[in-house]
């Protein structure tokens, strides 16, 4: 029986995906999921409107962070582009010089799709944890939910949950209010 060998996948194997996909590198293997629907990106960018002035811009908030969308994030040998991620301001004072950070960020918030549940939920939660993230947010805006993780000793604890038309307080964010009717495409 011949063994045949598995090419290591690199970052350069990104480049080869069409425009319409977004890639990743998980657990050793390119991951490639199209573009977001539309509600997904509503969602997205609901929420960058709640906390990017207040936090990143300091108005009406206390600034000190950096929001951004989409980022890559090279977590060991992991290429993670989570639809949102926040940093401290001291801990990415600056823009990295390639595409992508080795700095885990503080927090990240996924917005599930039927075609990436599984992946954010089973594959990236873990990865996330084990590289110290502080806090991850899963968004669900069919079933219009915001579910609330902390990690605490190298695991996620489900903090709270949040639905539908709730006004939410939700950290790292806690100093501003959400009010989730806003997130949801009707």
């Amino acid at each position: 029986m011949t063994a045949t060998a598995l090419k290591k996948v690199t970052y350069e194997d990104l480049y080869t995906l069409p425009d319409n996909m977004i890639g990743e590198i998980i657990d050793g293997e390119l991951v490639a999921v199209p573009r977001p629907s539309f509600r997904h990106s509503n969602v997205v960018s609901g929420i960058t409107d709640e906390i990017k002035s207040p936090f990143q811009r300091g108005r009406g908030g206390p600034g000190g962070w950096i929001i951004l969308y989409e980022p890559e994030i090279c977590l060991g040998e992991n290429i993670l582009v989570p639809d949102l991620a926040g940093w401290k301001k001291e801990r990415l004072p600056k823009p990295p010089e390639k595409n992508f950070t080795t700095v885990a960020p503080d927090w990240i918030c996924e917005v599930l799709s039927p075609g990436t549940v599984r992946m954010d939920r089973i594959r990236k939660m873990p990865i996330y944890a084990k590289f110290g993230v502080l806090y991850a947010w899963l968004i669900d805006p069919i079933e219009k939910t915001l579910e609330v993780y902390r990690l605490e000793n190298s695991r996620w604890v489900l903090f709270s949950v949040h639905s539908e038309n709730d006004r939410v307080r939700a950290e790292p964010f806690q100093e501003v209010e959400i009010a989730l009717e806003y997130l949801w495409w009707e």
